[in-house]
Protein backbone atom coordinates (compact mmCIF):
# COMPACT_ATOMS: atom_id res chain seq x y z
CA UNK A 1 0.00 0.00 0.00
CA UNK A 2 1.28 3.44 -0.93
CA UNK A 3 2.20 5.77 1.90
CA UNK A 4 0.75 9.26 2.02
CA UNK A 5 3.25 11.91 3.05
CA UNK A 6 2.30 15.04 4.98
CA UNK A 7 3.77 18.12 6.59
CA UNK A 8 2.21 19.68 9.69
CA UNK A 9 2.94 23.38 10.04
CA UNK A 10 3.73 24.72 13.52
CA UNK A 11 4.88 28.10 14.76
CA UNK A 12 8.29 26.50 15.37
CA UNK A 13 8.77 24.88 11.98
CA UNK A 14 7.36 21.89 10.07
CA UNK A 15 6.83 18.34 11.26
CA UNK A 16 6.97 15.76 8.47
CA UNK A 17 5.65 12.24 8.36
CA UNK A 18 3.61 9.69 6.49
CA UNK A 19 0.44 7.64 6.86
CA UNK A 20 0.12 3.99 5.92
CA UNK A 21 -2.62 1.40 6.15
CA UNK A 22 -6.34 1.70 6.80
CA UNK A 23 -8.45 1.44 9.92
CA UNK A 24 -8.66 3.41 13.16
CA UNK A 25 -6.06 6.14 13.58
CA UNK A 26 -2.91 4.98 15.38
CA UNK A 27 -0.38 7.70 16.23
CA UNK A 28 3.08 6.13 16.55
CA UNK A 29 5.63 7.95 18.70
CA UNK A 30 9.23 6.81 18.35
CA UNK A 31 11.77 6.72 21.13
CA UNK A 32 15.20 8.17 21.50
CA UNK A 33 14.85 10.97 22.01
CA UNK A 34 16.37 12.77 19.05
CA UNK A 35 16.94 9.88 16.68
CA UNK A 36 15.42 8.81 13.38
CA UNK A 37 11.83 7.56 13.43
CA UNK A 38 12.15 3.75 13.49
CA UNK A 39 8.53 2.76 14.03
CA UNK A 40 8.46 1.06 10.64
CA UNK A 41 10.16 -1.77 12.53
CA UNK A 42 6.71 -2.65 13.89
CA UNK A 43 5.77 -3.88 10.41
CA UNK A 44 2.78 -6.27 10.48
CA UNK A 45 2.18 -5.57 14.18
CA UNK A 46 0.10 -2.54 13.13
CA UNK A 47 -1.86 -4.17 10.29
CA UNK A 48 -5.51 -3.07 10.34
CA UNK A 49 -4.67 0.40 11.59
CA UNK A 50 -4.12 3.73 9.92
CA UNK A 51 -0.56 4.20 11.14
CA UNK A 52 0.56 7.82 11.54
CA UNK A 53 4.35 8.10 11.59
CA UNK A 54 6.36 11.27 11.94
CA UNK A 55 9.90 12.40 12.50
CA UNK A 56 10.07 14.19 15.81
CA UNK A 57 11.59 17.63 15.99
CA UNK A 58 15.42 17.78 15.71
CA UNK A 59 16.04 15.89 12.45
CA UNK A 60 15.05 16.71 8.87
CA UNK A 61 12.66 16.63 7.11
CA UNK A 62 11.07 17.94 10.32
CA UNK A 63 12.28 21.14 11.98
CA UNK A 64 15.84 20.86 13.26
CA UNK A 65 15.48 23.78 15.68
CA UNK A 66 13.99 23.83 19.18
CA UNK A 67 12.71 24.35 21.66
CA UNK A 68 13.25 20.69 22.52
CA UNK A 69 10.84 20.52 25.43
CA UNK A 70 8.07 18.15 26.44
CA UNK A 71 5.56 20.93 25.81
CA UNK A 72 6.86 21.51 22.28
CA UNK A 73 6.83 17.79 21.47
CA UNK A 74 3.24 17.56 22.71
CA UNK A 75 2.27 20.54 20.56
CA UNK A 76 3.94 18.90 17.56
CA UNK A 77 1.91 15.71 18.07
CA UNK A 78 -1.32 17.71 18.21
CA UNK A 79 -0.29 19.58 15.05
CA UNK A 80 0.15 16.24 13.28
CA UNK A 81 -3.35 15.12 14.27
CA UNK A 82 -4.76 18.49 13.20
CA UNK A 83 -3.01 18.37 9.83
CA UNK A 84 -4.55 14.98 9.14
CA UNK A 85 -8.01 15.90 10.42
CA UNK A 86 -7.86 13.26 13.17
CA UNK A 87 -9.97 14.18 16.19
CA UNK A 88 -8.98 11.20 18.36
CA UNK A 89 -6.35 8.52 17.92
CA UNK A 90 -5.02 5.52 19.74
CA UNK A 91 -1.48 6.56 20.70
CA UNK A 92 1.32 4.01 20.80
CA UNK A 93 4.63 5.23 22.17
CA UNK A 94 7.86 3.30 22.52
CA UNK A 95 10.56 4.17 25.06
CA UNK A 96 10.76 8.01 25.29
CA UNK A 97 7.77 7.98 22.93
CA UNK A 98 5.78 6.27 25.67
CA UNK A 99 6.58 9.12 28.02
CA UNK A 100 5.51 11.55 25.30
CA UNK A 101 2.27 9.59 24.81
CA UNK A 102 1.45 9.99 28.51
CA UNK A 103 2.23 13.71 28.38
CA UNK A 104 0.00 14.07 25.33
CA UNK A 105 -2.85 12.27 27.11
CA UNK A 106 -2.48 14.49 30.18
CA UNK A 107 -2.44 17.72 28.15
CA UNK A 108 -5.09 16.73 25.59
CA UNK A 109 -7.17 13.80 26.88
CA UNK A 110 -9.87 14.56 24.31
CA UNK A 111 -7.45 13.69 21.49
CA UNK A 112 -6.39 10.29 22.88
CA UNK A 113 -8.77 7.35 22.52
CA UNK A 114 -6.44 4.85 24.20
CA UNK A 115 -2.78 4.36 25.07
CA UNK A 116 -0.26 1.64 24.30
CA UNK A 117 2.92 2.32 26.27
CA UNK A 118 5.76 0.08 25.09
CA UNK A 119 8.67 -0.32 27.51
CA UNK A 120 8.84 3.35 28.42
CA UNK A 121 10.52 5.16 31.32
CA UNK A 122 8.47 5.34 34.49
CA UNK A 123 6.66 8.39 35.83
CA UNK A 124 8.38 8.81 39.19
CA UNK A 125 11.92 9.48 40.34
CA UNK A 126 14.22 9.46 37.33
CA UNK A 127 11.95 7.05 35.48
CA UNK A 128 14.57 4.32 35.65
CA UNK A 129 16.86 6.17 33.25
CA UNK A 130 20.00 5.81 35.36
CA UNK A 131 19.44 2.08 35.76
CA UNK A 132 18.76 1.79 32.03
CA UNK A 133 22.03 3.52 31.19
CA UNK A 134 24.05 1.35 33.55
CA UNK A 135 22.42 -1.86 32.33
CA UNK A 136 23.17 -0.96 28.71
CA UNK A 137 26.82 -0.42 29.58
CA UNK A 138 26.89 -3.73 31.45
CA UNK A 139 25.50 -5.45 28.35
CA UNK A 140 28.13 -4.05 25.97
CA UNK A 141 29.74 -6.76 23.87
CA UNK A 142 33.36 -7.21 24.96
CA UNK A 143 34.92 -5.86 21.76
CA UNK A 144 32.71 -2.73 22.00
CA UNK A 145 33.90 -1.64 25.46
CA UNK A 146 37.14 0.17 24.49
CA UNK A 147 35.46 2.12 21.70
CA UNK A 148 32.50 3.05 23.94
CA UNK A 149 34.83 4.31 26.65
CA UNK A 150 36.72 6.38 24.10
CA UNK A 151 33.50 7.92 22.79
CA UNK A 152 32.27 8.62 26.31
CA UNK A 153 35.46 10.49 27.15
CA UNK A 154 35.38 12.45 23.91
CA UNK A 155 31.75 13.49 24.34
CA UNK A 156 32.37 14.52 27.95
CA UNK A 157 35.34 16.66 26.94
CA UNK A 158 33.76 18.14 23.81
CA UNK A 159 33.44 21.89 23.51
CA UNK A 160 29.70 22.74 23.56
CA UNK A 161 30.45 25.37 20.93
CA UNK A 162 32.22 22.83 18.73
CA UNK A 163 30.94 21.35 15.45
CA UNK A 164 27.47 19.88 15.85
CA UNK A 165 28.07 17.31 13.12
CA UNK A 166 31.00 15.80 15.01
CA UNK A 167 28.98 15.55 18.22
CA UNK A 168 26.04 13.98 16.39
CA UNK A 169 28.36 11.45 14.76
CA UNK A 170 29.80 10.45 18.13
CA UNK A 171 26.30 10.13 19.64
CA UNK A 172 25.24 7.81 16.82
CA UNK A 173 28.43 5.76 17.16
CA UNK A 174 27.76 5.37 20.89
CA UNK A 175 24.15 4.34 20.26
CA UNK A 176 25.30 1.79 17.70
CA UNK A 177 27.56 0.15 20.29
CA UNK A 178 24.79 0.14 22.90
CA UNK A 179 22.11 -1.11 20.49
CA UNK A 180 22.57 -4.87 21.10
CA UNK A 181 21.97 -4.33 24.81
CA UNK A 182 18.39 -3.31 24.15
CA UNK A 183 17.62 -6.92 23.26
CA UNK A 184 17.20 -9.95 25.49
CA UNK A 185 20.18 -11.67 23.85
CA UNK A 186 22.74 -8.99 22.89
CA UNK A 187 25.07 -11.45 21.16
CA UNK A 188 22.40 -12.28 18.56
CA UNK A 189 20.71 -8.86 18.37
CA UNK A 190 19.92 -7.34 14.98
CA UNK A 191 21.99 -4.44 13.69
CA UNK A 192 20.82 -0.90 14.29
CA UNK A 193 18.44 0.16 11.48
CA UNK A 194 20.27 1.53 8.44
CA UNK A 195 20.20 5.28 7.92
CA UNK A 196 19.82 6.06 11.62
CA UNK A 197 20.72 9.63 12.59
CA UNK A 198 21.00 11.44 15.91
CA UNK A 199 20.96 14.99 17.27
CA UNK A 200 22.85 15.91 20.42
CA UNK A 201 20.99 19.22 20.72
CA UNK A 202 17.63 17.49 20.44
CA UNK A 203 18.65 14.78 22.88
CA UNK A 204 19.98 17.11 25.56
CA UNK A 205 17.02 19.49 25.39
CA UNK A 206 14.38 16.75 25.41
CA UNK A 207 16.13 14.70 28.09
CA UNK A 208 16.45 17.70 30.40
CA UNK A 209 12.79 18.65 29.94
CA UNK A 210 11.59 15.07 30.46
CA UNK A 211 13.72 14.77 33.60
CA UNK A 212 12.30 18.00 34.99
CA UNK A 213 8.76 16.72 34.56
CA UNK A 214 9.68 13.48 36.32
CA UNK A 215 11.47 15.23 39.16
CA UNK A 216 8.72 17.73 39.94
CA UNK A 217 6.04 15.03 39.99
CA UNK A 218 3.83 16.82 37.48
CA UNK A 219 3.41 13.79 35.23
CA UNK A 220 2.82 11.28 38.02
CA UNK A 221 0.37 13.61 39.70
CA UNK A 222 -1.74 13.99 36.57
CA UNK A 223 -1.96 10.36 35.46
CA UNK A 224 -4.69 9.54 37.97
CA UNK A 225 -7.05 11.87 36.10
CA UNK A 226 -6.86 9.88 32.86
CA UNK A 227 -9.81 7.68 31.99
CA UNK A 228 -8.91 6.24 28.58
CA UNK A 229 -7.90 2.57 28.26
CA UNK A 230 -4.16 1.99 28.62
CA UNK A 231 -1.91 -1.04 28.20
CA UNK A 232 1.70 -1.11 29.34
CA UNK A 233 3.67 -3.64 27.28
CA UNK A 234 6.96 -4.45 29.02
CA UNK A 235 9.89 -6.64 27.99
CA UNK A 236 10.76 -9.05 30.80
CA UNK A 237 14.48 -8.85 29.91
CA UNK A 238 14.61 -5.22 28.90
CA UNK A 239 17.38 -2.96 30.24
CA UNK A 240 14.51 -0.70 31.30
CA UNK A 241 13.36 -1.98 34.72
CA UNK A 242 9.98 -3.69 34.51
CA UNK A 243 9.12 -2.11 37.85
CA UNK A 244 9.08 1.34 36.22
CA UNK A 245 6.30 0.39 33.83
CA UNK A 246 4.39 -1.36 36.58
CA UNK A 247 4.60 1.68 38.85
CA UNK A 248 3.47 4.03 36.08
CA UNK A 249 0.57 1.74 35.18
CA UNK A 250 -0.56 1.72 38.81
CA UNK A 251 -1.13 5.47 38.56
CA UNK A 252 -3.64 5.09 35.70
CA UNK A 253 -7.07 3.84 36.78
CA UNK A 254 -7.96 0.61 35.04
CA UNK A 255 -4.74 0.24 33.06
CA UNK A 256 -3.37 -3.19 32.20
CA UNK A 257 0.19 -4.51 32.31
CA UNK A 258 1.49 -7.16 29.93
CA UNK A 259 4.98 -8.49 30.61
CA UNK A 260 6.42 -10.13 27.51
CA UNK A 261 8.63 -13.10 28.41
CA UNK A 262 12.14 -13.47 26.96
CA UNK A 263 11.86 -10.03 25.35
CA UNK A 264 13.92 -6.86 25.56
CA UNK A 265 13.27 -3.18 24.98
CA UNK A 266 11.79 -3.81 21.53
CA UNK A 267 9.61 -6.74 22.65
CA UNK A 268 8.03 -7.36 19.26
CA UNK A 269 11.43 -8.47 17.93
CA UNK A 270 11.78 -11.47 20.25
CA UNK A 271 8.04 -12.10 20.57
CA UNK A 272 6.34 -11.23 17.26
CA UNK A 273 2.66 -10.52 17.63
CA UNK A 274 2.83 -9.02 21.13
CA UNK A 275 2.11 -5.48 19.91
CA UNK A 276 -0.65 -6.70 17.59
CA UNK A 277 -2.24 -8.57 20.49
CA UNK A 278 -2.08 -5.49 22.70
CA UNK A 279 -3.67 -3.36 19.99
CA UNK A 280 -6.41 -5.97 19.56
CA UNK A 281 -7.08 -5.76 23.28
CA UNK A 282 -7.24 -1.97 23.01
CA UNK A 283 -9.91 -2.30 20.32
CA UNK A 284 -11.95 -4.35 22.78
CA UNK A 285 -11.42 -1.87 25.60
CA UNK A 286 -12.02 1.32 23.61
CA UNK A 287 -15.05 -0.03 21.85
CA UNK A 288 -15.93 3.03 19.75
CA UNK A 289 -12.94 3.40 17.44
CA UNK A 290 -13.97 4.65 14.04
CA UNK A 291 -12.04 4.00 10.83
CA UNK A 292 -9.98 7.04 9.89
CA UNK A 293 -9.20 8.25 6.41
Amino acid sequence: MTDTFFTADTDAGPIAGHVSGTGPALLLLHGGPAITDYMELLGPEVAGWRGIHYQQRCLSPSATSGPFTVERHVADAVAVLDALGVDRAVVAGHSWGGNLALQLAVAHPDRVAALLIIDAPGATGDGGLAELGQELQDRLLPDAVPRFEELTRRMAEADPAGPADAADTDMLASLTLLWPGYFAQPATAPAIPPGMRASVAGYVGTFVSMSEHLADGSLAGALGQLRMPAIFLLGAQSPMPVSQGEQAAALLPGSEVVIVPAAGHLPWHEQPGCVAAALSRIRDLAGDLEPAG
